[in-house]
């Protein structure tokens, strides 16, 4: 995988601070998270990048810097409401204010709802929604105190269709995403406040190889990502840095008219059917 920066930047989001949750990665390369904290920077946002694990922020913090660009960082708990109060304070404090909220933190689990332990299902809820809920309680008062602002949620094309295994809370949690930004939206498009998600298919990303594979292919990542290629159309799987054009876009000016919709990000994958 390439491990190239971005092409040169237009400078879209400068002036901008930009909260990015889940910008570390949980292995090298361009992990959702980690890509749009470095384009965010080099578009001209100052970007708050947190994650629950201050080492996977390592290699964001130098791409960050290769960049030319401003990341601060923290720590935090995304399912916990006191830890989200006080990370948006550390970005108000840092900053001054939040014109971008982006909400990365996910994870899947397998099973239906047989398999699947009440414990496993209450853990997914709390890390792909109620973390979402979270930030934006706690990130929409100063907003709408301020004026506006953009709020870019990730999902998965598992909340659209079936992506090929039974992940009942995953699927669930993330089609719940769509629908809470749909609302969202809604109900605070009279405060110049956005709210729209971007789709992610099943991209090549370092969860694949240090996750997946040992749950799916026995360790196989090669085997994995061939599974994975067959079921999309477009002859290569895209990586994170597609996932945070999209994000960029939506968080942008150019976006001002575009709220309360989707990007879906998945070389055509959830349009084919069979």
């Amino acid at each position: 995988m390439s491990a190239a920066l971005f092409q040169p930047s237009a400078r879209r989001l400068d002036g901008k601070v930009a909260l990015v949750t889940g910008a570390g990665s949980v292995g090298p390369g361009w992990g959702n998270g980690r890509a749009i904290a470095v384009r965010f920077a080099q578009e001209g946002a100052q970007v708050f990048g947190v994650d629950r694990d201050s080492d996977r922020l390592a290699e964001t913090v130098a791409r960050v810097a290769e960049a030319g660009g401003v990341l601060a960082t923290a720590t935090c708990d995304v399912t916990d409401s006191e830890s989200v109060a006080a990370m948006v304070q550390a970005c108000i404090a840092r900053f001054g204010r939040i014109d971008v909220l982006v909400n990365n933190v996910g994870g899947s689990a397998r099973g239906g709802p047989v398999e699947m332990s009440e414990a496993v299902w209450d853990a997914q809820v709390d890390h792909n929604l109620k973390s979402v809920f979270l930030s934006c309680k706690h990130v929409l008062p100063h907003m709408v105190e301020q004026g506006g602002g953009a709020i870019v949620n990730l999902a998965s094309t598992s909340g659209l269709r079936w992506t090929g295994s039974a992940q009942i809370a995953y699927a669930s949690t993330k089609a719940a995403v769509i629908q809470f930004s749909r609302v969202l939206a809604v109900q605070y498009a009279g405060q110049r406040i956005r709210v729209n998600t971007v789709v992610p298919g099943q991209l090549h990303t370092p969860m694949v190889e240090s996750r997946l594979a040992g749950q799916r292919a026995g360790g196989d990542v090669e085997a994995l990502l061939a599974q994975r290629q067959a079921r999309i159309p477009l002859p290569f799987m895209g990586d994170g840095r597609d996932s945070a054009a999209a994000a960029l876009f939506l968080a942008s000016d150019e976006a001002r008219f575009v709220t309360g919709t989707e990007i879906v990000v998945d070389g055509g994958m959830s349009v084919r059917c069979d």
